[in-house]
């Protein structure tokens, strides 16, 4: 989820991690147990006035299956579920409206389940999870093929956003 927001003008920074559960400052392995009520999550620090919020939540919307309430592609359980996680109040009417937005376009016959979830700690993951698509570029380019991803995302939005 990094690699297509770092590479958009406006975007200060992207932190992998975890957030919306109840453990303090979990690591990878506790968060992947199922435990910890987190999911994986990204934090986004832009400028708005360059890369205004909603076009972070329509290139979210464009990196994922928002059809799947069981995880993303191989990744699979809770903390691999989809959410947009909000800040204000104005954050969370622009994420619900395109959410509706997108249900009604028709591009997914299924319901959207990704869910609209007020922010909580965001916790950074550990060093390793940071610009992973940087430090292990044919891991990362595998997984995108391998778990079907980089198809999906073809098939729904065409090749501008593989990511």
């Amino acid at each position: 989820m990094v690699k297509p927001f770092d590479e958009q003008p406006g975007i200060i920074s992207v932190t992998s991690g975890y957030t919306g559960g109840h453990k303090e400052n979990p690591t990878y392995q506790e968060v992947c147990s199922e435990t910890t009520g987190h999911y994986e999550a990204v934090q986004i620090k832009f400028d708005p006035e360059v890369f205004p919020y909603k076009k972070i939540v329509e290139l979210f919307w464009q990196q994922i299956d928002p059809t799947d309430p069981g995880g993303q592609f191989y990744d699979r359980g809770q903390s691999y579920q989809t959410a947009i996680f909000y800040h204000t109040e104005e954050q969370k009417v622009e994420a619900e409206q395109s959410k509706k937005d997108l249900q009604d376009s028709g591009i997914f016959k299924k319901p959207i389940v990704t869910e609209i979830l007020p922010a909580k700690t965001f916790y950074p993951a550990e060093d390793y999870h940071q610009q992973f698509y940087k430090k292990n570029p044919t891991r990362y380019n595998s997984y995108q093929i391998g778990s079907g991803r980089a198809a999906y995302i073809k098939e729904h939005w065409g090749e501008k956003n593989e990511g």
